[in-house]
């Protein structure tokens, strides 16, 4: 009896070590998702990145209905430090994304996206419940180039900028209809605490994980100062 019971705690153990790791390296697959599209000057104007209050990368978006385009990912979200927004960029919150047509999504295939906020208003809604993009907030496709320069007013004025890339190929990309929401299950895995995702973003009342390190590395050297008119 002693054995079998031990057996079951070594395989419970075992699970909860899978879970944690599952979480883990979707932080480590955003920062590589992040790092690899920033290094490409002509895929995200730097501007873009300067004038953005937080980051939302979700790597591998799976679409999961035939037809309807509905798409199901998980991801995270770090904002810049400060109540404006002008610190250095902070621990993540993990996020996830749901519902929406998804149309460019060819044969199935898993889709990495960048999503820059542009406001503070934004990022405080979305950690603060789920928001429907187009309905809540504007999002728009964010350009592609070397700089802003070519980007429409309309663009310009969207709270969220957003690229996808898949099969190699990067573009910027509407996400209207679907939504976003703290996932706030995988933040306890993570933090090993249950934690708001708003204090873990916003509030600075968690210390990043280690496995944060890479991200928030690759935005604090990319973008170190916050460079949008309040």
């Amino acid at each position: 009896m002693r054995t079998v019971t031990s057996l079951l705690l070594v395989s419970f153990a075992s699970l909860s070590v899978f879970a944690q790791s599952d979480e883990e390296k979707r932080v480590e697959n955003a920062a590589t998702v992040l790092k690899e599209v920033l290094d490409i000057p002509d895929n995200v104007p730097s501007e873009v990145l300067d004038k953005a209050e937080c980051v939302i990368i979700l790597p591998s978006v799976v679409k999961v209905a035939v037809g309807i385009g509905g798409s199901y990912g998980r991801g995270v979200m770090s904002c810049r430090g400060g109540d404006a927004f002008d610190g250095p960029w902070g621990p993540p919150g993990m996020m996830m994304l749901a519902g929406g047509s998804i149309g460019f999504q060819l044969g199935g295939q898993a889709t990495d996206f960048v999503l820059f906020v542009m406001n503070p208003r934004g990022a405080s809604a979305m950690l603060s419940s789920q928001v429907k993009l187009g309905a809540d907030m504007s999002a728009a496709a964010g350009p592609k180039g070397r700089s802003l320069e070519a980007a429409t007013d309309a663009t310009l004025r969207a709270e969220i900028l957003s690229y996808s890339r898949a099969r190699g190929l990067f573009a910027g990309v509407s996400l209207e209809g679907s939504s976003l929401r703290a996932d706030n299950d995988a933040n306890e895995k993570v933090y090993g605490r249950a934690i708001p995702a708003r204090d873990i973003v916003l509030g600075a009342k968690a210390p990043a994980p280690k496995v944060a390190t890479a991200l928030i590395t690759t935005l604090n050297e990319k973008s170190p100062k916050n460079l949008s008119e309040k």
